[in-house]
C-alpha cells in the first residue's frame, strides 16, 4: 500500500470489478473518501470503463477482471457484478492476494459460497461480504440493546422490505426479491438473535413478468425457540413515496423495539409528488456520498490497515444466510417446510 499522510496510516489502493448501477455508487462513495484511492474500474464495456474512469480519475482500465487482478498497484476489490458471477471471481481475487469487499449476496448457492469461504480460510487476504444494514447506525443501535439485555430473550421478530414495480422490473430478470433483499433482514434475525434456523416455510408471489418472483413472505423457527417472518415485495405502486419501505420489529420477554427505515426525517413535495429520498444508505450531499455504504467501505479499509480480520460479519454467516433463504426458495417451490 502506498503512504500518505491521512492519519499517518497507509493509503488503500482499490479495484472496482463491475460498474453497473451499484459498482458506480461504490466508485462514487470510494473516489471521494480520504485515505483511498480510487486505482482501478473495470467492466466489458469499454465505452462504459471509459466513463466512469474519467469521472473519478481511475488509472487501471480493464475490460476482463484478471488483468486487474494481477495489476500490482490494485490492494483491494469491490465486487459488484451479477450474483451468479461471484464465485469465481472472489476465488481468483483472494487467490491473487487481494483484499475482496465481496457485495451481498455471497453467491447463488450455497456449494459456491462454501468454495469462496474455503478460499478466504487459505489466503492472508482479508474478506467481507457487504452486509450494509450492519452498518446502518438505527440496526447497529438496535443489536447493541439486544446485546445489553434490554429485550430479554427473544421471541418473535417480523421484518418487511418493499421496494417499487420500477426497481422490480429493473432487477427481477436477475435476482428474487427474497434473495435480493428478503437476506438482508434473514441476515439480521441471525444475528440480533444469536440462534440458528430450524426450519422454514415461504409463499413467493409472481404478479410480474420477469424472471423471478416479485416478492415472498417466509416464516422461520430457531433452535432458540424464537419465530421471524420476512417480509419482501418489490411491487408497490411507482407513486409511492418511499425509496424503501423497510421496518423491522422485535419482541422479547422483557421489552420490544421497532426499527424504521422508511421513514427518512426527510419529506420531498414537488411535482412529481411527495418523496422521501435515501439519507441513510447513500445519499450525496453537496456532491459528495455518505451513509451506511461509506461506513462499512471505511471499515473494510481499516481493517486491511490495521491488519485485522472483520468481524462486523463473518464470512460464515454470510454463508449461512444464503442457505436459510436457498432453503426458504425450496419451501415455496414444494409448498412444505423446510428444515436445516
Amino acid at each position: 500500500m502506498a503512504r500518505n499522510t491521512y492519519g499517518g496510516t497507509d493509503r488503500v489502493r482499490w479495484g472496482v470489478i463491475g460498474l453497473g448501477w451499484f459498482g458506480e455508487i461504490h466508485a462514487d462513495t470510494l473516489a471521494g473518501m480520504p485515505g483511498i484511492e480510487l486505482a482501478a474500474l473495470c467492466t466489458r464495456r469499454a465505452e462504459r470503463l471509459n466513463e466512469l474512469a474519467d469521472r473519478y480519475g481511475a488509472r487501471g482500465r480493464y475490460t476482463d477482471y484478471k488483468d486487474l487482478l494481477a495489476d500490482p498497484s490494485v490492494d483491494v476489490v469491490s465486487i459488484t457484478t451479477h450474483v451468479h458471477d461471484h464465485r469465481q471471481i472472489a476465488v481468483d481475487a483472494l487467490q491473487a492476494g487481494k483484499h475482496v469487499l465481496l457485495e451481498k449476496p455471497m453467491a447463488a448457492a450455497v456449494e459456491d459460497c462454501e468454495r469462496i469461504v474455503e478460499a478466504a480460510r487459505q489466503s492472508e487476504a482479508r474478506f467481507m461480504v457487504g452486509h450494509i444494514c450492519r452498518f446502518d447506525p438505527r440496526v447497529a443501535l438496535a443489536k447493541q440493546a439486544i446485546d445489553e439485555g434490554r429485550l430479554g430473550r427473544i421471541v418473535s421478530m417480523h421484518a418487511r422490505r418493499n421496494l417499487s414495480k420500477a426497481i422490480g422490473e429493473a432487477n427481477l430478470d436477475k435476482i428474487s426479491a427474497l434473495l435480493g433483499d428478503g437476506i438482508h433482514d434473514a441476515d439480521l434475525m441471525l444475528w440480533f438473535s444469536g440462534a440458528a434456523p430450524l426450519s422454514v416455510y415461504a409463499q413467493e408471489v409472481h404478479p410480474g413478468r420477469c424472471k423471478y418472483a416479485d416478492g415472498a413472505w417466509a416464516m422461520i423457527r430457531f433452535d432458540s425457540g424464537a419465530v421471524g417472518v420476512v417480509e419482501t415485495i418489490w411491487h408497490l405502486p411507482n407513486s409511492t413515496p418511499f425509496a424503501i419501505d423497510a421496518r423491522m420489529e422485535i419482541i422479547g420477554t422483557e421489552g420490544a423495539l421497532y426499527i424504521d427505515c422508511g421513514q427518512t426525517g426527510l419529506e420531498i413535495h414537488g411535482s412529481e409528488g411527495p418523496r422521501t429520498p435515501d439519507t441513510m444508505y447513500w445519499p450525496i450531499v453537496f456532491g459528495e456520498r455518505f451513509g451506511a455504504l461509506r461506513a462499512e467501505l471505511r471499515y473494510f479499509a481499516d481493517c486491511i490497515v490495521e491488519g485485522k480480520r472483520p468481524d462486523r460479519i463473518t464470512p460464515e454467516e454470510s454463508r449461512d444466510v444464503v442457505g436459510l433463504i436457498a432453503a426458504a426458495a425450496r419451501s415455496s417451490e414444494t409448498g412444505e417446510v423446510v428444515r436445516l
